[in-house]
């Protein structure tokens, strides 16, 4: 099992941006001394907690300081930005990087970003499904193009003048084009069967319960089998919010009890989020829990996994008993309230967890 991260912190809202900023790139750049093998990077544009306006922006810092680490968008909001744009943007990002670039891509779900931007009342998955074809015709097509759609029209055909090169959007390094990645919310999301028909990826977010986790897979398979490939579990990646120490108090206390605790915070911001949006459910373990008996506690206690060495890989493996066999485990980055226990925790989950996972897993798999 491989070992990722995901840049998707949630700040205290009277923090420093300069900082936080600074702390972001380094937990990047840290991931990749450690041997992550990548970062995905979040962005929106309307929210005081998480402050990556631009993931694209944001991975350009990081090009000259990350050395192995694939960077991946994590994702770009299509329904926010021309896709015309966004294809000569990530097609640049992509040679920056020399090939160490992921696509991954979403609809945009803040509903203030879709306010902001003229498009709260429009269908933004229908938006991401159009947006995403003209990306991928843009890459693999020739100018002057002729891209028609309900949202967007793209062409260079009036303009072009190709004599000295104008009319012309460059292409990926990576060809036909990056890889390309879904992040996965939904239980039994349809819209991963459609992505995975398409050849593409699937992260299944952090802050859903292990049963809605394990729906994911049965429709990246079926969308697999729709495409015409073989589904493959090691192109599945699954993200936990996870915090190791040295010591089961310490990692209780600063992921889950104290009044300062990031974790908490963090899910303190995500639940009443997605509750206003109506999406309560992902947080329960069972479809009829009553919403009152949904507290802070219980969402954290069952979402986040912490300890020492030995208990965090007894629960990374229970979570793969319970979900099945993924080929990436993508450990969620957050506040940096106590930097050198958040530095720790990635050193001990790099150096120490992985290699016992890994160990127990093929252990199991030549028992078998």
């Amino acid at each position: 099992m491989k070992l990722s991260f995901f840049m998707m912190p949630l700040h205290g809202l009277d923090r420093d941006y300069v900082q936080t900023l600074k702390e972001d790139r380094e937990a990047v750049i840290l991931a990749d001394r450690l041997g992550f093998a990548e970062a995905f990077i979040g962005e929106h544009l309307t929210d005081k907690a998480e402050t990556i306006t631009n993931c694209l922006t944001f991975i350009a810092t990081l090009i000259g300081d990350t050395k192995r680490i694939k960077l991946g968008s994590g994702t770009c909001n299509l329904a926010y930005t021309h896709p015309a744009i966004l294809a000569a943007h990530a097609a640049m990002v992509d040679h920056l990087l020399e090939g160490r670039f992921i696509f991954g891509i979403s609809p945009g779900a803040l509903p203030s970003d879709a306010e902001v931007t003229g498009i709260l009342d429009q269908d933004r998955n229908a938006m991401l499904a159009e947006a995403i074809d003209h990306i991928l015709n843009i890459w693999t097509g020739e100018a002057p193009y002729n891209l028609k759609g309900k949202y967007w029209t793209i062409s260079t055909e009036r303009t072009l003048f190709a004599e000295i090169g104008q009319g012309f959007i460059l292409k990926p390094y990576q060809r036909p084009h990056p890889p390309i990645v879904v992040t996965v919310v939904a239980p039994h999301s349809k819209g991963v069967v459609a992505a995975a028909a398409r050849g593409f990826t699937a992260i299944s977010a952090n802050f859903l319960q292990p049963a809605w986790v394990a729906t994911h897979w049965p429709m990246y398979a079926q969308g697999c089998q729709q495409g015409g490939r073989v589904a493959n579990r090691e192109d599945w990646r699954v993200a936990r919010s996870i915090f190791v120490a040295d010591d089961e108090r310490t990692a209780e206390e600063y992921a889950k009890r104290a009044d300062a605790s990031p974790y908490r915070f963090y899910y303190s911001q995500l639940v009443r989020k997605l509750s206003r949006m109506g999406r309560s459910g992902l947080f329960k373990a069972d479809p009829n829990m009553p919403d009152e008996a949904m507290t802070l506690d219980y969402v954290v206690d069952s979402l986040v996994i912490a300890g020492t060495v030995e208990s965090v890989v007894d629960q990374i493996l229970a979570l793969r008993e319970s979900v099945g066999h993924f080929g990436t485990l993508v450990y969620a980055g957050h506040d940096w309230i106590d930097p050198p226990l958040a530095k720790h925790s990635m050193v001990l989950m790099a150096e120490k967890v992985m290699p016992a996972i890994n160990r127990a897993i093929g252990e199991r798999v030549a028992a078998q």
